[in-house]
């Protein structure tokens, strides 16, 4: 059974780092979409365990002047890939993580519902690593065999005007070319023909 590869929605070749934002999915819902964002924080500053920190509650808002900005946000995602490639896991794929916010794909609301949130350690305008590109891949390659992931997209494409994450860095691209998903699978525009 599919399943017992994540067993109760847990990568297993992820670093387990559990966060307390997350819920349940509506019942009966099918996880069809990976959802992909960048971030970084302070913004630009890689290496550090504040997003870890972001994700279980743990942050010093008054550590840097830009986590004003964001004091009291109770966020997640699924996964963050770091810029070393490493993996790591917050929520159980099973249960709805909080990185979508409002958003919208193909007509449907709601993504954090039936998606899969994964956060690349970047900035929308900074190249990512090429080991993030390939551990990515791998992730979404070991998810299809649990989930039934049709599509990926960014945030800026389900929350456009208000996030451009990953932004005109991502390498969409290579993205497919590593997985090699057709491009119907990717957001128009963003692959190759």
């Amino acid at each position: 059974m599919a399943q017992n590869l994540w067993p109760q929605g847990w990568c297993p070749f992820a670093r387990r780092i559990d966060s307390p934002n997350f819920g349940p999915r509506p019942p009966g819902t099918a996880i069809n979409l990976a959802l992909i964002h960048s971030i970084s924080l302070p913004p630009g500053i890689y290496g550090g365990n504040e997003i870890e920190h972001l994700f279980t509650n743990q942050l010093d808002w008054d550590a840097h002047p830009y986590f004003g900005q964001i004091r009291g946000a109770e966020v997640s995602a699924h996964f963050v890939i770091r810029r070393d490639g490493e993996l790591l896991q917050f929520v159980s794929a099973n249960d709805r993580a909080w990185h979508a916010g409002p958003s919208s794909w193909q007509g449907r609301d709601n993504c954090n519902d039936y998606s899969i949130g994964i956060e690349l350690e970047g900035l929308e305008d900074h190249p990512f690593e090429r080991v993030q590109y390939q551990a990515l891949a791998d992730l979404l390659q070991q998810a299809i065999k649990v989930y039934p992931i049709k599509q990926i997209a960014g945030h800026e494409h389900v929350a456009p005007g208000r996030k451009r994450d990953p932004g005109q860095a991502f390498d969409w691209a290579a993205l497919q070319a590593l997985v090699g998903w057709d491009q119907c699978c990717f957001p128009a525009g963003t692959t190759s023909v």
